[in-house]
């Protein structure tokens, strides 16, 4: 995959993070469902998704996490697209998080290829359990097939 470069690193440091013995570092797992439109230069569409994820603290500022999800392109001919990747991010307000990923995803029809997303996103609590976010990704795909780009809303739960 000519992604991998890309990808790789972030989801290697993510994952020997957390699974690093760090009991001073605090963490917090989320589940959240989002919704919004995904688009390229032939198509516009909705789309859902919903992700589990755990995040890791490094430090009061400072966070990385892992994540998968399952993403479904509301049209016809389209698959349930499934992903893992990871995150890094800051707090930058209270109850505030600005952070960027990066994922690799399954293919979303049979004539697509498996995929590579950057992302970037805001996420602000609401409450101590509940948050909402707002997400731009670009899918990066390859093999002929136009990148895609995503804008998306989404309410979250942290256990």
């Amino acid at each position: 995959m000519r992604y991998l470069p890309i990808l790789l690193p972030v989801v290697l440091a993510s994952a020997a993070i957390i699974a690093a013995p760090a009991p001073a570092l605090a963490g917090e797992t989320y589940i959240e469902g989002t919704g919004g439109v995904i688009w390229n230069r032939e198509d516009t569409n909705p789309v859902a998704a919903v992700t589990v994820g755990h995040d890791i603290d490094l430090g009061e500022r400072f966070f990385v996490g892992a994540e998968g999800f399952a993403e479904k392109v509301l049209a016809d001919d389209t698959r349930m697209v499934w992903g893992v990747g990871g995150r890094a991010g800051a707090r930058v307000l209270p109850g505030a998080k600005l952070y960027a990923a990066a994922n690799w995803q399954s293919k979303d029809c049979r004539e697509c290829s498996d995929a590579v997303g950057l992302s970037t996103g805001w996420e602000q609590d609401l409450n101590e359990k509940i948050y909402a976010k707002l997400e731009y990704k670009h899918i990066l795909i390859g093999d002929g097939e136009p990148d895609s780009d995503i804008v998306a809303v989404g309410l979250g739960y942290k256990f």
